[in-house]
């Protein structure tokens, strides 16, 4: 049977994963050898040539402007707060669905813990 310092570390080393697969996914979003991975769309489009076509080679693999590493998580509120169907415009109709999901979800966890606190009082 698992101890309770068991579960901890196993948490610990859960959580601490997901933050360096999320802390890997916003630095590499946003470096230009990538924007045909994360941004496909745009390329489509016409909103966005290739990287490689100008400027010096350094700033065609590595993002130099160290603002965007700052704000690097703003996207999130406004794809919160976007409508399905101009999301579903923007993002596509499977960045939706994993939204609709991941909102049901957080709604599902507060009911859940709102329940938990008032049958322990």
């Amino acid at each position: 049977m698992a101890t309770l310092s068991d579960i901890g570390v196993a948490a610990a080393i859960n959580i601490l994963t997901a933050f360096a697969f999320f802390f890997a996914f916003a630095i590499l979003r946003i470096q230009p050898v990538n924007d045909r991975v994360y941004f496909p769309k745009w390329y489509i489009k016409g909103l966005r040539s290739s990287p490689f076509g100008t400027g010096a080679f350094v700033g065609k693999v590595v993002n130099l402007d160290f603002r965007s590493y700052v704000r690097f998580l703003n996207w999130m509120p406004a794809a919160l707060h976007m409508p399905e169907p101009e999301l579903i415009d923007h993002a596509g109709l499977d960045s939706a669905v994993y939204l609709r999901i991941y909102l049901i979800g957080y709604d599902l966890i507060l009911i859940l813990f709102l329940l938990f606190v008032l049958c322990a009082l």
